[in-house]
This record gives structure tokens, C-alpha cells and sequence, in this order.
């Protein structure tokens, strides 16, 4: 009786063992299918300037869209994510040096890139925050374009990506990790506004904050890794947004990361660089917020 006993249990461990092998191999190659699609972008084309005042413009745009916090301190590239479950991803280096995009890129190639995920390969760009970028005018893309193209190169080569089985499953269930796969790359962009303390200006501001606080700006979603905390809601609503915070709180929470009614902000989910925006964009962005209806949602701290 026990060898009986015995014998179907070695079966049923096989077989669990046999399914677990088998749901690996699905999972990579779903997610090696999605890591190695490729992307025919209509890319529009943008002109880039090349005054001083453009350049300063897009310096501007790369210190408070978050390419500093992904890319490193001096734009060559940096370790990513280093988790053996994730894997080892490197932030590329978009300078001119060994190793760089920078030298490689053509104007195309950067559109491609920033506006749509897409590298010059026409594969899909690990973790591109393109969403933030989409809204961009073509004035300010083209000045954030030309800001890259003066950067002094680094040599800093990176190895190729290794993907972990967290992530590969991420990828191959979710998609997760690849804006171009959930872009509408052919929707029609904000009409471009003038730079001033007004809600039409932080209308078009926030679609920077949309990207991680979702459309309605209510949060609940994730980004990151697991031990980030869920996107907090911004509208007005009193009881789970910002409908208590005062314009100072807003410009504080934004500059120090101190919120008036909990803990601090998590300085790597909601990058301090944001606050390098000036107060006129600040004030805008504030403004618009206590325009959009108010969301009786919390996601998770």
C-alpha cells in the first residue's frame, strides 16, 4: 500500500514539476516575443534649434521630466534595476561616448525614442516613460533633442539587459515595462499654450503626472519596483486626494517631498527633480488640479 502511495505521489510531483517547466518555457518565450517586437513608427518629423536659449530650454525639460533620475547624473547610463528576481537593466547612456546613443542617433532616431519608445532597432525601449513624453509640443521635444545632442560624451558602455523571471512574467502576462505597447501613437497631441501660472498651461504640464497618477490623476496604480508604494491620488477630493492641501502644501510636497497629512513621499517613485520646475509651473500645475472632478479613491501607501 505505501509503495502505491509512494508511486503516485513521485507521479503527481513529476507532473507538477513537468507543468512548472513547461509554464517557464511559455513565459519566455512570450516574453522574448514581446522584448524582441519591432515597431514600424510613422515618426514625425521635428525641428530641432540650436540657439542657446532652446538648449537652456531643454535642459530645463531633462531636469524636470525625470531623464537625470533613470540615466544618472551626467546622462551616460546607470544601473537600472539589480534584483535577481528583475534581472540587471542599465539606463542607457545617451551621451556621444563609448557605449552611448548619442553618436548613433539620428534626429528620427531620438523622436522615435522619446516620443514613442521606440529605439533606432524599432524595438521597444526597457522602461521609457513615454507616456510623460507623448504630450510634449514639438517645440519643447525638439529643444529637449537639441539639449541632448550638445551633451559632452562619457564613455560608459553597458552589457545587454539580463531579465529575471519576475520581470520576464511581468512582460509576457502584462506587457509591463514597454510604453510602445500601450501608446496610442497616433492620437492627437494638446494644442501647444503659452508658458504662464494658468490652468491651460498645467493642463498641459500634468500630463507628466497623468503618466503615473493615471488619466483622472485618482493613482492606485504601481510603478517600480515592490517595495514603492502605489500612486497616490491628486485630485481635490478632501478625503483621499489633495482637496485639504493648501497651494504652500503643494509647492512643499512637490520640493521637499513633505506632505501636511502623512508620511513623507517616497523620494524615487515621485522623483524630488520635479520640483526643479519653476513656480510659475508649479502654481499652473497646482491650478489645474483643483479643475479635474475629485476621484473618492485611495491606492495603496
Amino acid at each position: 500500500m505505501l509503495k502505491k502511495i509512494l508511486k503516485w505521489l513521485g507521479i503527481a510531483i513529476a507532473g507538477i514539476i513537468g507543468l512548472l517547466l513547461l509554464a517557464a518555457l511559455g513565459i519566455y518565450m512570450v516574453s522574448n516575443s514581446k522584448i524582441n517586437t519591432t515597431y514600424d513608427i510613422t515618426v514625425e518629423a521635428i525641428a530641432i534649434p540650436t540657439d542657446s536659449a532652446a538648449v537652456a530650454r531643454g535642459a530645463h525639460i531633462a531636469q524636470t521630466r525625470v531623464c537625470y533620475d533613470c540615466h544618472g547624473p551626467d546622462l551616460a547610463g546607470q544601473v537600472f534595476m539589480d534584483a535577481p528576481p528583475m534581472g540587471t537593466i542599465y539606463a542607457s547612456n545617451l551621451t556621444s561616448g563609448n557605449g552611448g546613443i548619442g553618436g548613433q542617433y539620428s534626429d528620427t532616431d531620438w523622436v522615435r525614442a522619446i516620443r514613442h519608445g521606440v529605439g533606432a532597432d524599432h524595438k521597444a525601449l526597457f522602461n521609457m516613460p513615454s507616456e510623460a513624453f507623448w504630450s510634449l509640443s514639438d517645440a519643447d521635444l525638439g529643444a529637449l533633442i537639441a539639449f541632448l545632442k550638445q551633451l559632452p560624451p562619457v564613455d560608459n558602455p553597458h552589457p545587454a539587459p539580463e531579465y529575471g523571471p519576475v520581470s520576464r512574467g511581468l512582460i509576457a502576462l502584462t506587457g509591463a515595462f514597454f510604453s510602445a505597447a500601450h501608446i496610442d501613437h497616433d492620437a492627437p497631441r494638446m494644442q501647444e499654450v503659452e508658458a504662464a501660472a494658468t490652468p491651460e498651461f498645467g493642463a498641459y504640464l500634468a500630463q507628466l503626472c497623468a503618466a503615473c497618477h493615471q488619466a483622472d490623476f485618482s493613482g492606485g496604480t504601481h510603478h517600480g519596483p515592490p517595495d514603492w508604494p502605489n500612486t497616490a491620488n491628486i485630485t481635490p477630493d478632501p478625503e483621499y486626494g489633495i482637496g485639504k492641501w493648501s497651494e504652500a502644501d503643494f509647492f512643499r510636497a512637490m520640493r521637499e517631498g513633505k506632505r501636511p497629512d502623512g508620511p513623507d513621499i517616497h523620494p524615487e517613485a515621485m522623483p524630488r527633480t520635479i520640483g526643479n520646475m519653476t513656480d510659475d509651473e508649479l502654481k499652473a500645475i497646482w491650478l489645474y488640479l483643483q479643475t479635474v472632478p475629485p476621484v473618492a479613491s485611495k491606492g495603496k501607501e
